[in-house]
């Protein structure tokens, strides 16, 4: 198996859990915000989206235009449909990429204010590593705004296995 398949499997598997996630929350609490200088969870549900969109996107492009980050749209189900429609089209982007595309190097931020030469491939880890770690956020919000936390590497209060 090659790196771009091992990459299209761990980000299909981490989607579909992410969107479990995120089905979970209580669509009508997207304001809730932990803390004053949290985002709010409809906010935190966007940057899942978006990133993925704009990140990929531009890895399968050649180059990300940070410029362009569209607005979030006012619903959850609006977030969801987004998310959804483009993470298919991403998706069917990356499988295109040839090995070596994949492996190619693009700029990409490595500090602040820095940007850098790395791989595509790197990039594309770090967008679902970044992923993972806004669902685990979000996961806390969900708790918070009174939804059930449902399984996402193993058991939860809400969705126990035994």
């Amino acid at each position: 198996m090659t790196e771009k398949e091992q990459f299209i499997q761990n980000w299909e598997r981490e989607f579909q859990t992410t969107l479990k996630v995120l089905k979970a929350y209580p669509a009508d609490k997207l304001s809730l915000k932990p803390h004053e200088r949290s985002r709010s969870a409809g906010e935190l549900a966007w940057t899942l989206a978006s990133e993925e969109t704009l990140i990929i996107g531009g890895v399968i492009k050649g180059n990300i235009d940070f410029s362009n980050i569209p607005p979030s749209p006012a619903s959850l189900h609006e977030i969801l449909d987004t998310y959804e429609r483009k993470h298919k089209e991403l998706v069917a982007g990356v499988r295109k990429l040839s090995d070596g595309d994949f492996e190619k190097k693009m700029k990409f931020m490595v500090a602040p204010k820095t940007m850098g030469d790395i791989r595509r491939a790197d990039v594309c880890w770090m967008v679902l590593m970044d992923s993972v770690h806004h669902r685990g956020q979000f996961s806390v919000y969900l708790r918070m705004a009174g939804g059930k936390v449902p399984s996402i590497y193993g058991p939860t209060a809400d969705e126990p296995w035994m």
